[in-house]
């Protein structure tokens, strides 16, 4: 058994793949699962770790989106969102995995299962989510359903999530002809805004899976009708293969075909035979139906309807879509196929609900809903178990749904993610590239080959690898699954992934553009996360992912001089573009993450040489590049030209370098201004004594090079507890940039630290530049400026991930000056607090978006009504990031890095 979840060998085509990262990577120690032993979560985790069980081979790891992406995307002019999109999802096959609604798979996703509905009056059955591209939304790419992540659990042994299906016609037409009507300065028009759900003519949806035994997949869905009146549903149970077989590399056809009444057998060349089995709830004093219709057809491209090409088979993809919604009954099969999907049908009254039973598994079962209700049982108990041990004594009822929802959320958010540049590039022997070189996208990453399962920004509107996104991940994971956090830091710097010269993948619209150094932090997070909750020095893992960064660290060293930094429209410039009229950007927020990035790897080599005295030596050069980092901060990176601190304002700039030698200061009052606070770090005298080397030259630096520190924090200048500070600010300077980040009217909002200062609300910024004028206003939701994206915006807006880091770097600040520092909080306040105190009233802003007001309603959603509602109010949605003025939700509505607010609970513990 676990010889088969280890296999080599590409699933989509004839070429070899690199080892499954799930078979590659063993974990150096199993101490680390030491904080849930006793657990029954625990032990197969641990079991696991240990190749005793693999209960992690199948989990939510299905897209919310495959349509409209890069990698499914053979157009000759690159322009993903035309080429493939949501018309033809259920027409058109896909070439490198799948999506669904509430889709379960295996780890390679040979096979999927997923639920389709039909209300009686769509035009085509939902099996899939429905949303915007780019283009279509006037803020961008944009969901356009209600979907809710409730539990999961990190063996996914128990997931449940929450579907709401509106009873009326889906209004697809309307949302796509409204949004475009719509400008960046309108608000986005939403599902609720059509009327749809007004009289709560809908169906809530709950898809739940628990795990018999690894391989034994039960899953239950309940439809309740919260409407006024009876209403028909279709509940359309789909199992059905990935097409591995259509590309030219292989025939091997897989099938799936009746073995009794009831109960299907199918069986694919990787994972072998599987038996699949549904009934439901009929109109019988709620007995199970035993004779449940099956609807078979294939996984292959109706190739008549899009491309007026005669089918080989009239069985393809669309088939159950066709016979639902038309009545065509010639277009499925009743014997075998490669998809099928049960039908199920009822009318339920209002405030009624029934059950839909599905169980699949890799045995042929006698009987598979005699223990059906005990397993849900069994399995929901264990999950209860798991998360009452993660909540810390003392939360709110409100608090620990909020965290529970947030790590479950993180743990819906694993998707199966198949890539290969180079095969994408030349296309597939059934339908070659015309011309490879018109291919520029990815263009120099044919190495890259992905067959992994990691964890998404968002499966719908980010449905990809996006390498910064998935380093604050971790920082929630390792709250739920330790093991799993470590392999997705590990799996980014593996050679398939990692560039020749050190350059780590960003994102999938273009593995090329430059992302903030995080992932030092993030693996020094983790290492300190074991290390507090187990004792045990993680070293070996620690010391796996030095080795790699340092070739990554290389080239921001070497390489990095501008370029986008995953802040999006956040300057006045595309900073993935040369400036108007030539010169060089240097970036304040580039060189602070440089700092940070360089901190983090001193930081980690300092903890190995503790043990490995031979890593004292690469210490020391971390510490002297970090000097000659906040050196060039203050003096620029050229002789005679500005740096990046302005003494005046007392705020650190972006600063523009011309090639007549002509610099200037852009004075926007930004984040870029705050991130150099990020690069912040304490040393421990008890690091210093067991480390004289290290001390000596830390000494020496003060002594014989004073000029190369100043504007710093002098770091021989022992603070609390005889610690040291490494800090690119000193005190002064400090309190000058908290001065104005604690201020109300600038980027203090009640909900946490805005983007951009609010003074520019009153006070747009001017800058004029080689003939243009740009001017940048405050903006506290969505943005009206689409450099680098129509729906992203730090122009005014609260990103979680941001304040987390500077949460942090508080903390390191505070535990350095202790509580002798104090701060206005806020500003003009007269109010002096420890900055201690600063940070926790952080995390308690940002955590007030999310908990219940005395009204019912939640601060993200409180603009819209229905959020209040019985059937609504518990439900909570991570959205990419908030308005800094009221703290509504906007963007993606299940972004990743939002989920940090379960580790800012955990953090601020009884202090909450």
């Amino acid at each position: 058994m676990i010889k088969q979840t280890t296999t080599t060998t590409n699933q989509s085509n004839s070429s070899p793949s690199p080892p499954s990262f799930e078979s590659d990577y063993t974990p150096s120690d199993v101490s680390n699962i030491i904080p849930y032993k006793g657990l029954k979560i625990g032990e197969r985790l641990l079991n696991s770790i240990q190749r005793k069980s693999d209960w992690k081979k199948w989990g939510p790891y299905v897209s919310d989106r495959e349509w409209s992406t890069v990698r499914e995307d053979y157009s000759s002019d690159g322009d993903v969102w035309k080429y493939f999109d949501h018309d033809q999802a259920r027409s058109r096959a896909y070439r490198w995995s799948e999506d669904a609604i509430g889709g379960y798979c295996n780890r390679f996703q040979n096979v999927v299962l997923g639920l389709a509905f039909w209300n009686g009056n769509d035009p085509i059955i939902k099996e899939r989510l429905f949303g915007l591209t780019g283009p279509e939304g006037n803020h961008g790419e944009d969901v356009k359903e209600h979907y809710f992540y409730s539990d999961n659990t990190p063996d996914h042994s128990y997931c449940k999530m929450l579907y709401k299906y509106p009873q009326k016609e889906y209004p697809y037409e309307q949302l796509v002809k409204e949004n475009a009507k719509r400008n960046k300065f309108e608000p986005e028009y939403e599902l609720e805004d059509t009327g749809i759900f007004d009289n709560d003519e809908y169906f809530d949806i709950f898809i739940e899976y628990a795990k018999a035994a690894e391989e034994d997949i039960l899953c239950r869905v309940t439809i309740h009708n919260r409407g006024p009146n009876a209403a028909p549903i279709n509940v359309l149970p789909q199992l059905w293969y990935r097409n591995t077989w259509s590309w030219g590399y292989n025939n091997r056809r897989p099938y799936i075909k009746t073995l009794r009444e009831g109960v299907l057998v199918g069986e694919e060349h990787h994972i072998g035979k599987r038996f699949y089995a549904v009934t439901y709830e009929g109109d019988n004093d709620g007995k199970l139906v035993e004779n449940v219709p099956f609807l078979f057809t294939e996984n292959d491209t109706n190739t008549e309807r899009l491309f007026k090409w005669p089918n080989a088979s009239p069985y393809v993809k669309d088939g159950i879509n066709n016979y639902i919604t038309k009545g065509w009954s010639d277009v499925v099969n009743y014997a075998s196929g490669t998809k099928v999907a049960a039908n199920c049908y009822k009318v339920v009254q209002p405030g009624e609900s029934f059950t839909v039973k599905i169980r699949f598994a890799d045995y042929d079962f006698e009987n598979p809903w005699s223990d059906f209700d005990k397993v849900f049982k069994d399995r929901i108990d264990d999950a209860d178990e798991f998360y009452n041990k993660i909540h810390g004594k003392g939360l709110s009822q409100d608090i620990k749904a909020i965290q529970r929802q947030a790590l479950s959320g993180i743990l819906w958010s694993k998707q199966y993610y198949h890539f290969g540049v180079e095969m994408w590039k030349k296309g597939d022997p059934i339908l070659p590239r015309i011309n490879e070189c018109l291919v520029t996208r990815n263009a120099h990453w044919e190495h890259f080959y992905a067959n992994d399962v990691i964890s998404m920004p968002d499966k719908f509107e980010y449905p990809w690898l996006a390498q910064w996104d998935l380093c604050f991940h971790v920082i929630s994971l390792v709250m739920v699954d330790v093991e799993w956090a470590k392999r997705q830091l590990i799996l980014l710097t593996r050679e398939w992934y990692m560039s020749r010269d050190g350059k780590i993948p960003a994102y999938e619209f273009q593995f090329n553009d430059v992302n903030p150094p995080v992932h030092a932090w993030a693996a020094l997070e983790i290492y300190r996360y074991i290390l507090k909750k187990t004792g045990h020095k993680d070293l070996d893992f620690l010391e796996e992912i030095f080795h790699k960064l340092l070739l990554n660290f290389t080239w921001w060293i070497n390489l990095f001089e501008s370029g986008f930094l995953g802040l999006d429209n956040i300057s006045i410039f595309d900073r993935s573009q040369p400036l108007p009229g030539g010169g060089k950007l240097e970036q304040a927020d580039g060189s602070g993450w440089i700092g940070f990035y360089c901190l983090n790897m001193l930081a980690i080599s300092l903890e190995i040489a503790k043990e490995r005295p031979a890593y004292e030596s690469i210490a020391t050069k971390f510490l002297e590049h970090f000097v000659y980092i906040a050196k060039a901060i203050y003096s620029g990176k050229k002789h005679g030209t500005l740096g990046l601190w302005d003494e005046d304002a007392g705020f650190f700039f972006d600063s523009i370098q011309m090639p007549n030698g002509y610099s200037q200061h852009i004075k926007l009052h930004s984040l870029v201004g705050l991130i150099p606070l990020f690069a912040v770090d304490i040393i421990e005298q008890s690091t210093l004594d067991r480390l004289p080397r290290f001390k000596e030259r830390l000494d020496w630096f003060i002594k014989y090079r004073p000029h190369l520190v100043n504007g710093m924090a002098s770091f021989i200048v022992p603070g609390e507890e005889k610690r040291r500070l490494l800090s690119i600010v000193n005190r002064d300077r400090l309190k000058l940039i908290l001065e104005k980040m604690l201020d109300e009217t600038k980027f203090l909002s009640e909900f946490g630290v805005r983007s951009l200062s609010k003074q520019h609300q009153a006070e747009p910024f001017v800058f004029n530049h080689h003939g243009q004028s740009v001017t940048v206003a405050y903006e506290p939701g969505e943005s009206t400026t689409g450099i680098m994206g129509g729906n992203s915006s730090w122009r005014g807006s609260i990103w979680l991930c941001v304040n987390y880091l500077m949460i942090q770097s508080l903390k390191h600040y505070h535990s350095y000056y202790g509580n002798d520092f104090e701060v206005e909080f806020p500003t003009g306040s007269k109010n002096m607090v420890s900055l201690d105190v600063v940070q926790k009233e952080l995390s308690r802003r940002l955590i007030s978006i999310f908990t219940l007001n005395g009204d019912g309603s939640r601060q993200y959603n409180k603009s819209k009504p229905i959020w209040a509602k019985e059937h609504w109010r518990d439900h909570i949605l991570f959205n990419e990031y908030f308005n800094g003025d009221n703290g509504n939700g906007v963007g993606a509505i299940h972004q990743g890095w939002t989920t940090l607010v379960a580790k800012l609970i955990e953090d601020l513990g009884d202090d909450l």
